[in-house]
């Protein structure tokens, strides 16, 4: 017993970087989604998921990796590339990269999730994997740099208490709010319309990861390592939270509509 209590330890303690938007944004984006499935794919997840919801599964491969048989699934959250590459050198990098990503394994889960001679259980599980990395590739720091592991090297004070950049980006910023998901996902969704949606669904997940990383390119210079990031940080980059956030909501629906409904 005693050994198997030891990985839900090291989760509780375990500092915030290692939870891209963290619980409630994952959450917030699955609630997003599960507004925009279409009845088909409606019936298809409640097949699949029995009584969970994509809400609740979405912290599922955050919640499962510290567990020695999912030790590997680590690197499946994040890409990292070299800083400062045009749009057509960032595309031809991340779709070299044989190691196990973000943006390969999403691609691999989404071919398992349609994939027949798969069982069910199998299935259950490439869908929680495409919902959170879903979520991950939209935070901008899970498409950082390489040399300083996705900002979690660059060291800053926030709000009085050290930190990195990577950790300001997965719950920092979204802590601040003070917003529980579900107020998150009503808010952060409620103004769009239909045009919005499909201009957001008609792009492809490399360009979701492009979008991230053109973001982090910024958000990189604005602060540097040691930057004592002040009350202004917050308001300055809040419409980028949300943006990010809906757009994964509303991606999501869009892939589960095309792959399930």
């Amino acid at each position: 017993m005693r050994k198997r209590l030891l990985p839900l330890l090291f989760l509780f303690l375990s500092p915030l970087s290692l939870w891209a938007w963290g619980v409630d944004g994952h959450r917030a984006i699955g609630k997003i989604a599960e507004r925009h499935l279409n009845h088909r794919a409606q019936e298809q997840v409640k097949r699949l998921l029995g009584t969970e919801t994509l809400t609740l599964v979405s912290t599922w491969p955050d919640e499962i990796r510290f567990y020695p048989e999912f030790k590997d699934t680590a690197p499946w959250h994040y890409v990292n590339t070299a800083s400062g590459l045009a749009q057509s050198q960032y595309l031809q990098d991340l779709k070299a990269q044989t190691t196990p990503n973000a943006y390969n394994v999403l691609l691999a889960k989404l071919r398992e999730l349609t994939d027949a001679s798969k069982t069910p259980a199998e299935r259950a599980m490439a869908l929680k994997f495409v919902v959170h990395i879903v979520g991950d590739v939209h935070q901008p720091l899970h498409a950082g740099h390489a040399e300083d592991k996705g900002g979690n090297d660059i060291k800053i004070k926030y709000r009085g208490k050290d930190t990195n950049l990577h950790s300001l980006w997965d719950s920092g910023l979204i802590d601040y709010q003070g917003l529980s998901y579900t107020e998150m996902a009503l808010q952060y969704d409620k103004t769009l319309r239909r045009r919005d949606v499909k201009v957001m669904q008609s792009t492809a997940p490399d360009q979701w990861l492009w979008e991230s990383y053109s973001a982090c390119e910024k958000i990189y210079q604005e602060v540097p390592n040691g930057t004592d990031v002040d009350y202004r940080y917050y308001p300055a980059h809040a419409d980028l939270m949300r943006q990010r956030i809906v757009e994964a909501g509303i991606r999501l629906a869009g892939l589960l509509n095309d792959v399930l409904g």
